[in-house]
């Protein structure tokens, strides 16, 4: 800084920048208005350098392990279970016998002889047409075949002892068996006016009432063969050499919660489809408190094979890849500090089939595994993990629905 006068040095500094934008306004610094603008920039330094090294400090003084998150996930150990192995397909139920009643010929309804919804047995009365007119002319009919009978007998009698034409005697017998199977007709359609049950069932609810007409073909009522019920689904052609008839299944269905029903396979189809490849299959099922309805859809699983050890988790263990399946084990490892933790480290699967929560794994981890079941979201291989299993998901091959 030049020293001397002021009048001396700002007249030097004025003479060095003259003709120079900042020519007038230097003119007015002063000494002490250069030593303020010194003191107010290093104060400033001072304070930006504390606010931007301050947090630089203490991020390098901090220990490596502090910005380390430890993820809390639950955990299940890998176990041996006994599957056996199943065949399940999707199927219909249909009556052993069943269909909807109807009356041969027209009539009006005089009785109903069942309440709907009830059980009936072979042979029951369950609709009466009008049939007043049909009895009269069947007993005339039949007046009409023992009138046609004796004359019959009395010419056979004669005919012996040659006392008529064999014209007259053959005449007397054609005339007995027209008169006879005229009454038998006449009986047949009587009979058609009551309409009876032709086999043990349940009848539905009733399309006619007392008093209705009625026409031919006209439905008056379904029955229902309930106990024992068949149940109809596809196999694969591939799995049709596992399946024999009278091997055993297992029906269950949402139509009746909770509850399985246990039959046998009862027949095949002797062709494949030839759209789908699969061979259509009856089974027989015991349907003793007739809960199964024709209609329902039901789960039909079949036992093929003999029973086999897998190794199984609960599904929510298991991450589906497009890549791969993978699933992550918990492993022990040290810390530098010579500590023990828990880190977790991600692995590929190969899965098996899946049966209710749990999944069966062919490879990729064993029995002495601890494998995570919930929380892989938040991990990647080596990240450092603590158990917590105060929560317990589901992990059952046959789970029941709850009603909430």
């Amino acid at each position: 800084m030049p020293t001397g006068r002021p009048d001396t040095w700002r007249g030097r500094i004025g003479a060095a920048v003259e003709g120079s934008p900042l020519s007038g306004v230097t003119r007015y610094i002063t000494p002490r208005m250069i030593k303020m603008l010194v003191i107010v920039g290093g104060v400033l330094l001072l304070v930006f350098g504390y606010i931007i090294g301050r947090p630089i400090a203490m991020f390098l003084m901090m220990p490596k392990n502090s910005f380390v998150q430890i993820q809390t996930v639950s955990a299940v150990h890998a176990r041996q279970t006994l599957w056996q192995s199943q065949l399940r397909s999707v199927g219909t139920l249909h009556a052993v016998e069943g269909a909807d009643l109807a009356s041969e010929i027209s009539g009006l309804v005089t009785r109903i002889g069942f309440r709907a919804g009830e059980d009936v047995r072979k042979g029951m009365l369950l609709v009466q047409l009008r049939d007043d007119s049909d009895r009269a002319q069947l007993a005339a009919l039949r007046a009409g075949a023992e009138l046609a009978a004796a004359t019959y007998a009395r010419d056979a009698a004669l005919i012996k002892v040659n006392a008529i034409s064999k014209t007259e005697y053959d005449t007397a017998f054609a005339n007995m068996k027209s008169a006879r199977a005229q009454a038998n007709a006449q009986a047949a359609t009587v009979e058609k006016k009551a309409i009876r049950a032709p086999y043990d069932g349940r009848v539905g609810i009733r399309q006619v009432d007392i008093g209705q007409y009625v026409n031919a073909g006209q439905v008056v009522v379904t029955l229902q063969q309930l106990d024992p019920i068949d149940v109809d689904f596809q196999v694969p052609q591939q799995q049709l050499s596992l399946l024999r008839v009278g091997d055993k299944v297992t029906l269950a269905t949402d139509a009746v919660a909770g509850r399985s029903f246990n039959g046998m396979i009862a027949a095949f189809d002797p062709k494949v489809d030839p759209a789908t490849r699969n061979v259509h299959v009856r089974a027989s099922i015991e349907n003793r408190q007739k809960l199964l309805l024709p209609g329902m859809f039901a789960t039909v699983v079949t036992d093929i094979g003999s029973m086999k050890s897998y190794i199984t988790l609960p599904q929510t263990a298991v991450v589906f890849n497009p890549y791969g399946d993978t699933v992550f084990v918990v492993v022990k490892a040290k810390a530098a500090d010579g500590s023990e933790q828990l880190v977790a480290q991600q692995r590929f699967v190969t899965t098996g089939e899946t049966r209710g929560d749990q999944i069966a794994i062919l490879g990729g981890v064993s029995t002495k595994d601890i494998v995570v079941s919930a929380g892989q979201i938040k991990l990647k291989n080596g990240t450092l993990v603590t158990v917590n299993n105060s929560v317990q998901l589901p992990n059952n091959p046959a789970p029941t629905p709850v009603q909430q």
